[in-house]
């Protein structure tokens, strides 16, 4: 078989088991795979082969760019060793996974509650605590609330379009109290159909948020807010499936995780204290 014959099952296959999205996104490490060596056989595809490929498609981009290029490229081989047209993956080559290795990520740290709540109450703003409370209480992405419509609320229900899965839309879920207020400034600012909720940038957005947390001494940024609702609930006991599917809408639970920053050694023995101590 050759790289162009391998390349065009593989593009197959995405059509019904790809998103959109997904495939947009191999799009240009396929057009390079096939412009690269598309005549050539795909047993013998070299690691030298790869290199040179990665060279082309990474020149002048950044490093999560390139790792990504790197997972693209030993993900069709993959697919090609599972569907029996090649017997081992060019990718697998201790250089080539040092290099396009993943960084280490630290620990995120916690912000308290205390601390949060400190933050939103510090606004005098209604539009802007309804942006921070969508956030911090609802698990919302900035992005998410930004694109938010009037025609999106629907009761305690937030239709969100075109989200960040792919999805066409996901719904999320509000607080009575939350809804309450949004909806009262719905009707205060006379707001209807498409008309956006708050009509602000991202930029604008963050550097509010960021003044009112260095008035409180509190170093926070928008996606913080969204992080601090999934802490928040895994602390209060919410199963970690509710937290991941339902509020940060994440299809991994893996993914979920990494928003729960390390659980300290006093929050551990008072967990323990409280499970034990009924």
């Amino acid at each position: 078989m050759t790289m162009h014959e391998g390349i065009e099952l593989f593009r197959r296959h995405q059509q019904s088991h790809a998103r959109e999205k997904t495939r947009e996104s191999y799009a240009y490490l396929l057009r390079n795979l096939e412009a690269l060596f598309g005549e050539m056989t795909v047993d013998t595809i070299s690691i030298e082969h790869i290199h040179q490929l990665l060279l082309t498609v990474t020149s002048g981009r950044a490093r999560s760019s390139a790792r990504l290029r790197y997972a693209q490229v030993k993900a069709v081989f993959n697919f090609l060793i599972e569907h029996g047209k090649v017997a081992y993956n060019p990718c697998d080559d201790h250089v080539l996974r040092k290099t396009y290795r993943a960084p280490r990520y630290k620990d995120r740290d916690v912000i308290a509650r205390e601390a949060i709540d400190e933050v939103i109450y510090r606004c005098r703003t209604g539009r802007n605590r309804l942006i921070m409370e969508l956030q911090a209480k609802c698990g919302l992405r900035i992005g998410e609330v930004l694109k938010l419509r009037a025609s999106d609320v629907r009761d305690r229900k937030l239709l969100l379009r075109a989200p960040k899965s792919g999805r066409e839309e996901e719904v999320a879920f509000m607080p009575e109290a939350i809804a309450t207020r949004l909806k009262d400034f719905i009707t205060a600012e006379q707001l209807t159909g498409d008309a956006p909720l708050f009509p602000i940038s991202y930029s604008t957005a963050r550097s509010f948020i960021k003044q009112l947390g260095e008035k409180a001494n509190v170093h926070i940024r928008p996606h913080d807010l969204r992080r601090h609702s999934a802490t928040y609930a895994s602390r209060n006991g919410v199963p970690l499936e509710v937290v991941s599917k339902i509020i940060l809408r994440h299809s991994d639970l893996k993914t979920t995780q990494t928003y729960l920053g390390k659980v300290t050694d006093s929050e551990a023995m008072r967990w323990l204290d409280v499970l034990h101590s009924r």
